[in-house]
């Protein structure tokens, strides 16, 4: 038996609850240290002295881009990630691998294209992103430096999905520890040490970046991993990639919206409300995107588990992993709906002390979050298209909600409220429940359809 054979057993026999818990757990903790990487960052320039505040608007106006260059890195990964696991469930270990020399070329290719461009415009990018002339030369000394990096955040994020694909959970993990570690030393030795200022933050956090893809690299070409990186599977073959860039869409559309609706949501929200509206958003965001982190671990914790028994035709497994996973999301979403809804003031009080903001922010999240006891549902169930190889429905869902909902209704709404902030505000939830309503419904007709093919051994 070959040395990792056992991992792949495991997802085929293992106890699914067990199973998911096991994988999910330093999914979750992967996700909330990836947050960290640029929380740290923040942290330090705001303490520059003389120069803290602007230093730190004009890194935060950098982060579209940053946002961007991760959505990239999930368009090859999210994609490719799932369908090796498929691979690998059906004992096709040639075509797995084959996938994964692909996604690698590919994500050189990417890292190469986006540094050209954000080196040429992407001084012109952060003016359009809202930089001002006080604040420009901070977010062009962070960029150009970063993007120069761009190769080592390709490899570290795209890559690390495939660890996870083959269910070593923990080893993803230390991907992402260990950068953040590097990132943390690294911060204070080139800032206030060197003196670099700005710059020595985005070198810290590239070279930390650097390190995390070596980890990477050694273990997907060692004898660890039951997939490796060999040069027979690293050129490009258009029924390799298309497909793993079809099912990567969806998370690449996810990502990548993220920045525009930032965008939407502040230009909307400061015409109605002014700045303290603006604020208050801020902190939802943040708050949103922290709670969400448990959810995006659960799924990725579950991602390996149902593709490779898919792949593998165990309808029964298949099955009962969707079901945990859905009990658990749904579980997780109504205890923060609970908290948004009655105890406010618990996420309030982490990101502010100003006594305006927390009032308005107070009524705002109740708003805001008023759907979230259904987000469970939406996650669950579009995630684990994903997982099925369904790259059409999950494009769909993840345009659906963002795109064709979302966005649109953030500049409706006001226009049919009377308290127009309000309007802005409750375009969320609105965009949620019916977004919900769509995707369990497609899941519902869809999955059973695939339960019943793979019972009829007809995949």
């Amino acid at each position: 038996m070959e040395p990792n054979k056992g991992k792949e057993n495991e997802l085929g026999t293992e106890s699914v609850g067990k199973l998911l818990f096991r994988l999910s757990m330093p999914a979750i903790a992967a996700q909330v240290i990836n947050v960290m990487y640029n929380m740290v960052d923040r942290m330090y320039i705001g303490h520059i002295p003389g120069v803290g505040a602007a230093a730190l608007t004009g890194v935060g106006v950098t982060m579209p881009v940053i946002m961007a260059i991760t959505a990239f890195a999930y368009f090859i990964s999210m994609g490719g990630a799932p369908r090796s696991s498929i691979m690998l469930g059906r004992n096709e270990k040639d075509k797995a691998e084959k996938i994964l020399g692909n996604c690698t070329t590919m994500l050189v290719v990417l890292a190469l294209i986006l540094t050209a461009v954000f080196l040429v415009f992407g001084r012109s990018i952060l003016l359009l992103f809202g930089a001002s002339e006080n604040t420009i030369g901070y977010a062009w000394d962070y960029m150009k430096i970063y993007a120069l990096g761009t190769i080592f955040v390709q490899l570290a994020l795209g890559l690390n999905a495939f660890i996870t694909a083959q269910g070593y959970a923990k080893t993803s993990m230390y991907t992402v520890l260990i950068g953040a570690v590097c990132n943390i030393i690294l911060d204070p030795i080139f800032i206030f040490g060197l003196n670099m200022g700005v710059k020595g933050a985005a070198l810290a956090t590239i070279l930390s970046q650097a390190v995390s893809s070596v980890w990477v690299l050694r273990f997907l070409t060692s004898e660890k991993s039951s997939l490796r990186i060999k040069r027979k599977g690293l050129k490009l073959e258009a029924g390799v990639i298309l497909p793993c860039m079809a099912l990567g869409t969806s998370p690449f559309i996810m990502a990548f919206t993220e920045s525009i609706l930032s965008v939407c949501f502040n230009s909307s929200l400061l015409r109605y409300g002014g700045d303290v509206a603006v604020g208050a958003m801020t902190i939802l965001s943040s708050v949103m995107q922290f709670s969400m982190l448990p959810l995006q671990g659960l799924t990725q914790g579950s991602q390996p588990i149902v593709s490779f028994n898919y792949g593998a035709g165990n309808a029964e497994r298949v099955k009962k992993t969707f079901k945990i996973l859905f009990l658990c999301c749904i579980g997780y979403s109504t205890l923060l709906w609970a908290l948004s809804m009655f105890c406010p003031q618990i996420f309030i009080m982490i990101f502010t002390s100003d006594a305006a903001l927390t009032e308005y922010t107070h009524w705002a999240i109740r708003i805001y979050m008023a759907a979230s006891l259904m987000f469970g549902a939406q996650v669950a169930c579009q995630q684990t298209f994903i997982a099925l190889g369904n790259a059409k429905v999950s494009v769909f869902l993840a345009l659906l909600r963002k795109v064709f909902l979302l966005i649109p209704l953030i500049f409706i709404l006001p226009r049919f409220v009377e308290n127009q902030t309000m309007g802005v505000f409750l375009a969320e939830p609105v965009a949620d429940f019916c977004a919900v309503c769509v995707t369990v419904t497609m899941f519902s007709v869809s999955f059973k359809k695939i339960l019943a093919r793979m019972e009829g051994g007809k995949k």
